[in-house]
């Protein structure tokens, strides 16, 4: 069993609560636009990251790769800054799905947390939303679940109004 924190488009702020709402996670995932490598760095040294860079990722976080794919618990995963959704794939990611068959796709850059089960694809797409004050969102977003023995449950939303950022 792996416990997953999943966050996207910090753009170079971590709200206070990030830490204490993933305080029971192993893993700390980021969808891109992580701002800048500080905020990776503090990311990193709470728990193990995984992350892929977005569109205002500079060269200090392009160590990360623009698409990741991995297996953890029996899950095949596909993360990607842009993606889109079901039905609205971006230019490219649907064929990518359909060549690698992601069991959990995730992506962010929308800011808008979306949790949607792709029939066609037979995927589960968690987009986890906006964790950053920077954008046109309302609210600050996080996502958190479990990976267990190829089943993904337990899934929780941290939301609070972005105003109420520092």
């Amino acid at each position: 069993m792996t416990r997953i924190g999943l966050l996207s488009d910090t753009h170079s702020y971590l709200h206070p609560k990030i830490f204490s709402f993933f305080d029971d996670c192993d893993e700390i995932w980021h969808a891109g636009d992580i701002g800048d490598i500080k905020t990776a760095d503090k990311l990193r040294s709470f728990k193990p990251l995984r992350a892929v860079y977005g569109n205002i990722d500079g060269g200090s976080l392009r160590f990360f790769k623009e698409t990741e794919v991995f297996r953890i618990e029996g899950v095949k995963v596909m993360m990607t800054h842009i993606g889109g959704y079901p039905g609205r794939y971006a230019k490219g990611v649907g064929a990518t799905i359909k060549e690698i068959k992601p069991k959990l796709f995730i992506s962010g850059h929308s800011h808008i947390l979306k949790v949607i089960n792709d029939k066609k694809n037979r995927l589960l797409h968690i987009n986890p939303g906006a964790a950053g004050k920077s954008g046109f969102h309302n609210k600050i977003t996080l996502v958190k679940f479990i990976i267990d023995n190829e089943r993904i449950t337990d899934l929780s939303i941290f939301e609070t109004d972005r105003r109420s950022a520092v």
